[in-house]
């Protein structure tokens, strides 16, 4: 059950019982409060009757208790006053019947006047003892409410620590987990607001075990490909310090910088896949215009086509707009064109071609080198693999740091070989901004 609702009826429920409670226990408190109120109504009028029979002439002039608080007083029919109730009191005669305000001594009074024969009666009542007794009684009906209030707490802390300790027990899980557990958390007892975090946790896990694996891959076969370059250049090194004349120590001299630019182009490439291969979202990504950017390969690789003899045409569509990273995008056409240089031979052909479908870009590179294998085009994009008839120098590397890039922008890419089955063309597919 959902964790709101559970709440929600578990506090309902401590509400419901605290109520009856107090319900039960204000009736019996203001059916006392009520007796008590009707039993002094009750000798408020029985003294209020001497005071009458006395002005009808049937009893002596009473004498004033003290525990009476109304104040009564009477006048003929020549404005003279007959019968005081309290001497102590002594009110103002009221010029109008039924009720009125009068203030009297610094006390305010409620005074009902009626007429009784030709005598005028003025019945008074303190606002203080009014008020006296609402407050009385507002406090007593108070009493029970305070009473059930720590109930009600009680319950509430309770109800709410009951529902919260599966949160409690799942956070000492995670807390406890060791950094090389990675399997998913059980949340099956948990209300479904934590079943929705445990999902994601249980994600997010399994993303950083596919990138701590790809990381550790990546190392190992980067420390393998690294020490091949390496020891090269050790032993070429050992050549050039063995050389005794001149002739010899220039070849190890070439041989040497040769070496460092093989190892210096293979570190490149490890540099720009490790940039690439932690889940590098689009949530930082700018506007590329990649028609512009395809523009700039071009012109920073066309020189070296043109060195190796080749053909290098191009057919670029403006305004080719793409979510991504720059730099990404700009070493996927590097190294897609940079291959078809290559590998096309003097005198072949390369094409570049950028154009547009209704919310894609397309990319597609075709040259007239040997062509890759139909039993090689599935690991291609894996790192550090190179086709059989390859041939020249590489670091088997571009075509990885293609692919990641590709998926970084949650496109496709295709090879397929060239027109007559000569050459090999790659097809990339990129979502346009929307």
């Amino acid at each position: 059950m959902s964790l709101r609702y559970r709440l929600l009826l578990v506090l309902l429920s401590a509400v419901a019982i605290t109520t009856a409670t107090a319900t039960g226990a204000i009736y019996f408190w203001a059916r006392h409060e009520i007796d008590t109120l009707f039993d002094y109504q009750l000798r408020q009028q029985a003294l209020a009757l001497r005071d009458t029979a006395y002005m009808l002439g049937e009893v002596v002039v009473p004498e004033p208790d003290p525990e009476q608080h109304f104040v009564i007083q009477a006048w003929d029919w020549r404005g003279q006053r007959v019968y005081l109730s309290h001497h102590a009191v002594v009110l103002p005669r009221s010029t109008e019947l039924g009720f009125a305000d009068v203030k009297s001594q610094g006390t305010d009074w409620r005074v009902y006047t009626i007429t009784l024969g030709r005598q005028l009666v003025q019945v008074a009542q303190p606002m203080s003892l009014r008020h006296q007794i609402a407050a009385h009684t507002a406090f007593r009906i108070l009493y029970p409410l305070l009473g059930v209030l720590p109930i009600l707490a009680g319950l509430i802390w309770w109800s709410v620590g009951r529902e919260l300790a599966p949160f409690g027990k799942l956070a000492r899980t995670i807390a406890a987990r060791d950094t090389q557990d990675f399997k998913p958390i059980v949340g099956h007892q948990l209300p479904s607001e934590a079943r929705l975090m445990v999902e994601a946790l249980n994600s997010l896990i399994s993303r950083l075990q596919q990138a701590l694996v790809r990381q550790r891959d990546f190392t190992a076969d980067a420390a393998h490909e690294l020490r091949t370059p390496l020891t090269a250049l050790r032993l070429q090194t050992q050549l050039l310090e063995r050389a005794e004349t001149e002739p010899d120590r220039g070849e190890a001299i070439v041989a040497l910088k040769a070496g460092v630019t093989r190892a210096t182009h293979l570190v490149e490439r490890l540099l720009t896949l490790a940039r690439l291969e932690p889940d590098a979202a689009l949530s930082g990504s700018t506007p590329i215009d990649l028609s512009v950017l395809a523009e700039q390969v071009v012109n920073d690789l066309a020189p070296a086509a043109a060195q190796a003899g080749q053909i290098f045409d191009h057919a670029i569509a403006p305004g080719l707009t793409l979510e991504g990273s720059e730099s990404g995008l700009r070493s996927l056409l590097t190294n897609l064109v940079d291959n078809a240089i290559r590998y096309t031979p003097n005198g072949g052909r390369i094409a570049l071609e950028v154009s547009r479908e209704p919310t894609q870009a397309i990319v597609r590179i075709s040259d007239t080198g040997p062509g890759i294998p139909a039993t090689d085009r599935a690991r291609i994009f894996d790192r550090f693999y190179r086709a059989t008839n390859s041939g020249g120098a590489g670091s088997g590397l571009g075509l990885a740091i293609v692919q990641r890039v590709v998926e970084m922008q949650r496109g496709t890419i295709e090879v397929a070989s060239g027109v007559g089955g000569v050459g090999a063309v790659f097809t990339v597919r990129l979502p346009l901004r929307a």
